[in-house]
């Protein structure tokens, strides 16, 4: 009985330890897979740090945006006085005429 519970604890002990191999085998894949990951995520984050940087950098870049946005806004005032003058004297000319 001894050589059968012997024989029983050596069998466990074996597929325990392969079990236990491969674990290790699987989870140093895993970390390798992790660790490129967070790499390349760390380089794309350092890149656009850097693009941001060199933005922020010129000034002149940005007054030139600022610039245009204040156009932009000026031409579309412009557009929504002239289209609301024109609908109401248009509307003007109906009432007179009526």
């Amino acid at each position: 009985m001894e050589e059968n519970q012997e024989g029983r604890a050596e069998k466990f002990f074996r597929d325990f330890g392969k079990k236990m191999d491969q674990f290790l085998v699987e989870l140093k894949d895993a970390g390798t897979r992790v660790e490129k990951d967070m790499q390349q995520r760390y380089d794309e984050l350092k890149a656009a740090a850097e693009r941001l940087k060199n933005e922020a950098e010129n000034k002149e870049r940005w007054k030139e945006v600022e610039s245009s946005l204040k156009k932009a806004g000026a031409e579309l005032e412009n557009a929504f006085k002239t289209a609301f003058q024109k609908r109401d004297s248009t509307n003007d000319k109906k009432t007179e005429g009526t």
